[in-house]
């Protein structure tokens, strides 16, 4: 890991000018020559734009909660700058006219973005194998998956490449790779983060949320991204807390349900288990209040998703045709419907076909 591997130690030593961002940025770069090739979390580095920016935080042009935090951001955040492919031939060329609403934020707060990152096309899939440009692989083991679809963000941030990344989540594609990973991942409640700017999948479904190494890191760059938008029509207007401020209070009297449905199943492994266990004792000792709990619905979850899902991706991906936006064959048609049915099929891989074609009839 790099010396400042946490968003909050890179925030101190900035502020102590014991490090430059310009330094912060170099060690990210390095990293990234040194361990991407071998991982490919990232679709595109920007190097010479992340080097301009922290020249600016160095000579205090640029300030801010985040000022010289080297951050990635998922591959289906749209940005000016670089393209937006969602690791998905049918966008290989892609560039967006505008920032991401959470973009704007994490700049305006002095964030150093370094790249984009990998994911499973379009964000459908959970280990981030379906990408048009090749799979991530888990920094600690680089035989074994880093999750997704946002495995991309979580691999850069568990291999120290950066010290904060952003994901998305539609079914578990940040909590999930972040487990995977050893990090901290979170989904925030739907319409807490503007979705403006995210490219859609499932748009009742999708959020975006940040993965750190620590509690505190998470808290920092939610601070950063939460709040009313109005560019998003389902943003929460409720007030944003402090949530860094929160997470020294005591914890006496949360309540944590232990849902029962999660644990009288054979499908876990026993060394999950353990880690469930060791976490729910760690509560115990700070006072929570432990409670079993019943959703006997649970097990109509996955269908309930493979519903909703799909039916919302193939409503949002039918714009990517070849004429408004996207790849477009090159081969002879001979009507306009030709024309869309292979460029789609050209431009998609064969996880998102599968996804519009289940939610076209579901």
């Amino acid at each position: 890991m790099p010396q400042f591997d946490t968003i909050i130690s890179a925030c101190e030593a900035i502020a102590a000018k014991t490090a430059s961002a310009t330094e912060l940025v170099r060690e990210s770069l390095d990293r990234i020559q040194l361990l991407d090739p071998s991982l490919h979390a990232f679709n595109s580095i920007w190097a010479d734009r992340a080097s301009q920016r922290a020249k600016l935080v160095d000579e205090r042009q640029i300030s801010g909660p985040l000022a010289g935090v080297v951050i990635a951001i998922k591959d289906n955040l749209c940005t000016e700058h670089g393209l937006t492919t969602c690791s998905s031939k049918i966008l290989a060329n892609f560039r967006s006219p505008y920032d991401a609403t959470v973009v704007k934020r994490l700049e305006s707060a002095g964030a150093i973005i370094v790249g984009k990152t990998n994911l499973d096309e379009f964000a459908m899939g959970s280990s981030t194998e379906n990408s048009a440009f090749g799979p991530t692989r888990n920094p600690w083991d680089t035989d074994r998956v880093p999750g997704g679809s946002s495995g991309g963000s979580a691999a850069a941030v568990a291999a120290g490449m950066v010290a904060g990344a952003l994901g998305s989540d539609t079914g578990g594609s940040i909590r999930q790779p972040a487990a995977l990973c050893g990090l901290v991942g979170l989904k925030p409640t739907y319409g807490r983060v503007s979705r403006y700017g995210l490219v859609a999948f499932a748009s009742s479904l999708d959020q975006i949320g940040p993965f750190g190494h620590t509690v505190a890191d998470v808290a920092l760059m939610l601070n950063v991204i939460a709040g009313h938008d109005p560019k998003d029509s389902t943003s929460a207007t409720d007030a944003v807390p402090d949530y860094l401020a929160t997470i020294e209070q005591p914890i006496k009297p949360l309540r944590i349900g232990i849902v029962r449905e999660y644990q009288l199943t054979d499908a876990i492994d026993p060394e999950v288990q353990r880690a469930v266990d060791a976490a729910v004792d760690v509560y115990k000792k700070l006072g929570a209040e432990i409670v079993d709990i019943s959703l006997p619905h649970t097990k109509y979850g996955i269908a309930a998703y493979y519903i909703i899902a799909p039916c919302e991706a193939s409503s949002n991906l039918a714009r990517y045709d070849g004429v408004h936006f996207g790849h477009r064959t090159n081969e002879p048609v001979r009507d306009i419907v030709e024309l869309f049915s292979r460029s789609r099929s050209e431009g998609f891989g064969e996880e998102v076909q599968r996804r519009i074609m289940i939610g076209t009839y579901a």
